[in-house]
């Protein structure tokens, strides 16, 4: 029989994604059919899965510690930001609507059916489901409704395990204060919490611990110590997107404000050869840059303007002039043409927009979507990748004649004459061992050597066997729900 439990958080960014992977991967290695289970997410790094639909990241990444294909079962809803007060909703992998904050209150009852109808087919499939809550259940304002953390929880009647971030400080308040503006009945759904992500001598914080239990009477199932390696698994929230400080070849990536799929800068991060300078607004893109990398965006449109409004457009022009590197992903690609044509305002007023004109290309927008996982060859070395396109709009023109890529029988890509400035639509390219060493080469890095599918793989072994020596395992298992 399925046995359930759900991970939710004493506030946002507590290390939920991370711990529900690593546990993937603990009880895959104890031997159990594990699956994920996100009801809702908010993410702009999306992930295509094998029935073409799309997923949060972190859902694939937990998928992959579960040593299963993802399915968009997995995060039955995904919102992704298109404004700061409206997001596109996608419903079972495939988009329905594009809401306003205050109009999605109205929608969550509707879109419960749907929740709970994806949860019942992962489960059938599963010995254990591990379900990641959203943000945290002490927003109690957000309770009617509810379809992420306890209204969820109410309505698959499965039990919770409440996660704290000591590294933020005042984890007690996080916990007993979320026991504290529970309702009675939210807050027996708790049947024990953790501490993650703590620096130092664990027990130090044994009387803390203490009174944790004693003013909530949850179970304790441990204290995570830091885990030094979780920088090698690939982030889902764009505030964990760093720098990092490698090698002398220098990428910039400019912060776009709707960056999307950024999971193109992992592999390119890892990297001994490589820095990765994340740029924030407001500053300059760096003079002594090899490689300017402008990344896929939720809005293209608008962040074009945003790009052009830090002067981030001079910049570029003055790295260009010094014989500097430009790559464009999916959004990134579109901004470099010479125009983008929005006839059907899908990302605003109608109209046409001029683009950054480093590549003799025009986008035009459409409704379609393309959403696809695909194998593609990397035409200067005849090199086979696998990577994944989703995205809005068609781009054409003479630069495209140079395609750099090809998905089969298809054209991919575009280039300068001189191969300075390249873009296209394909993301995870540069998780191909084989690709992004012979990229780099041609930029003049020679000594590449990262297996990265393997030093992720290994991390998540080495996270799993982390949450086996810290937390206790076997009362999660006994504590977990059977349906």
């Amino acid at each position: 029989m399925t046995k359930a439990i759900m991970i939710q958080g004493a506030g946002s960014n507590v290390g939920k994604s991370m711990l529900v992977a690593g546990l993937c991967r603990a009880y895959w290695h104890r031997g159990l059919t594990v699956r994920p289970f996100k009801p809702q997410n908010m993410s702009n790094n999306a992930a295509v899965t094998t029935d073409g639909g799309e997923i949060g990241r972190a859902q694939a990444l937990q998928a992959l510690a579960a040593k299963v294909a993802p399915h968009s079962d997995f995060n039955p809803v995904l919102l992704k930001p298109e404004s700061e007060i409206g997001a596109q909703v996608i419903l079972q992998g495939n988009r329905v609507a594009t809401v306003q904050a205050r109009d999605y209150a109205a929608l969550k009852p509707q879109l419960l059916s749907a929740v709970i109808e994806s949860y019942d087919r992962v489960r059938k499939d599963a010995d254990l489901v591990l379900i990641e809550g959203a943000g945290s259940p002490a927003e109690i304002n957000l309770r009617a409704g509810d379809i992420a953390n306890m209204g969820f929880a109410e309505a698959a009647n499965v039990p919770v395990i409440l996660t704290g971030d000591i590294d933020r400080g005042g984890v007690i308040a996080q916990i007993v204060g979320t026991h504290s503006v529970l309702s009675s009945e939210d807050r027996a759904r708790i049947c024990c919490f953790v501490i993650n992500k703590f620096r130092g001598d664990v027990s130090l914080f044994d009387q803390g611990l203490q009174e944790i239990v004693t003013r909530t009477g949850w179970h304790s199932l441990g204290v995570v110590p830091w885990f030094a390696d979780a920088w090698k698994l690939p982030a889902e929230d764009v505030m964990d997107i760093a720098s990092t400080s490698g090698g002398k070849f220098k990428i910039a990536v400019p912060r776009l404000s709707r960056i999307a799929n950024f999971d193109d800068l992992d592999p390119l991060s890892l990297e001994p050869s490589v820095s990765i300078d994340m740029v924030e607004p407001g500053r300059a893109l760096p003079g002594d840059a090899d490689l300017v990398l402008i990344p896929g965006t939720k809005s293209t449109i608008s962040d074009l303007a945003y790009f052009r409004a830090q002067g981030w457009d001079i910049d570029l022009a003055a790295h260009i002039r010094r014989g500097g590197h430009v790559l464009g992903i999916c959004g990134g690609y579109q901004m470099l043409g010479r125009e983008i044509i929005d006839a059907d305002g899908i990302e605003g007023a109608p109209g046409r927009v001029q683009g950054l004109g480093h590549l003799d290309v025009v986008t035009q927008m459409h409704p379609e979507k393309r959403l696809a996982n695909v194998s593609a060859q990397y035409l200067p070395r005849k090199i086979m990748l696998e990577g994944y396109e989703i995205h809005i709009g068609k781009t054409s023109g003479p630069d495209c004649d140079n395609a750099w890529l090809s998905i089969g029988s298809r054209a991919e890509g575009a280039q300068s004459a001189n191969g300075q400035i390249k873009g296209c639509y394909l993301h995870g390219l540069f998780t191909s061992d084989a690709f992004r060493a012979a990229f780099l080469e041609t930029l003049g890095v020679h000594d590449t050597g990262l297996e990265y599918g393997q030093t992720v793989e290994q991390s998540l072994d080495d996270l799993a066997t982390h949450l086996e020596t810290h937390m206790d395992l076997d009362l999660l298992l006994k504590l977990a729900a059977a349906g």
